[in-house]
């Protein structure tokens, strides 16, 4: 059984099924991880989610801020779709409901022990390892499942932005939400800034910035997490970062840029550029 992993796909439906090709992937037998936003931007979100929904138990995928953005609007939160939403066929197709129940159930997190392999959409505060991840991430994919309309409802905003095990209901559930699914910049005392997007330039500067500068959140000093493999996607100007306890696969297809799979057990990368 061989194990790929694929970046953000945003609707871009015929990009995954050409990737999956020069992958040589067999649906019987091999293991499809996919790192989250399997909707929106993109012009076929339909067609992707009753893909990967057919794929069973051969895809692992987890919850990114896309996809709960959808169930936010299907739920009927005051949450509305924007311009640039590409939403709408999903939100009207015959199987809808089927879809976001489907949907909802995904997990924030998902942990392979055997492999020391952690995936999440977006990253992780340094003070969480692998475990707290885990545990967290169900937690509140439980909250979730349990009353998807008051969950939804509580889930937008930007506080708390720092990790305390004090944290309780909606606040903690927010902030799981926002790291797994919207993180990129914290500090070194884990203070986490959801509003800058771009590229960090200099990995090298980031990591010797000041103790109250923003830097990536894989370059956190005494990042508990570090000793995980850690396979995301979320940060498409960040682009293919390949480490040791790193595996950043968004790759802007959506933007005109490519989808990215890769060999978890091996050294093969497949690029699928925009169609």
């Amino acid at each position: 059984m061989a194990r790929y992993a694929i970046g953000d796909i945003q609707g871009c439906h015929a990009e995954l099924r050409a990737l999956l090709k020069k992958l040589r992937f067999k649906s019987d037998r091999d293991q499809l991880w996919l790192v989250g936003d399997l909707v929106n931007r993109g012009p076929a979100s339909l067609a992707v989610l009753r893909f990967v929904r057919a794929l069973g138990a051969n895809a692992i995928t987890v919850l990114g801020n896309h996809d709960l953005h959808l169930l936010a609007v299907a739920y009927g939160t005051d949450r509305r779709l924007r311009p640039d939403d590409t939403l709408q066929r999903v939100l009207a197709a015959r199987d809808r409901d089927r879809l976001l129940d489907w949907l909802i159930a995904l997990p924030l997190a998902h942990f392979d022990a055997a492999h020391n392999d952690l995936m999440v959409h977006a990253g992780l505060p340094p003070q969480w390892s692998a475990a707290d991840a885990v545990r967290y991430a169900a937690e509140t994919a439980a909250a979730l499942q349990k009353n998807p309309g008051r969950f939804l409802a509580r889930m937008y905003g930007d506080k708390p932005d720092r990790w305390s095990a004090s944290l309780r209901g909606a606040d903690k559930h927010r902030f799981v939400v926002n790291v797994l699914t919207r993180l990129r910049y914290c500090d070194a005392r884990g203070r986490v800034n959801l509003d800058l997007k771009d590229s960090p330039g200099s990995l090298r500067t980031a990591a010797r910035a000041a103790p109250t500068a923003m830097r990536p959140w894989f370059l956190a000093p005494n990042r508990k997490s570090a000793g995980t493999r850690v396979i995301c996607g979320h940060w498409s100007t960040l682009g293919l970062v390949r480490k040791p306890d790193l595996l950043a696969l968004d790759t802007g297809c959506v933007w005109g840029g490519t989808l990215t799979g890769v060999d978890l057990d091996g050294k093969r990368i497949c690029q699928q550029p925009r169609l």
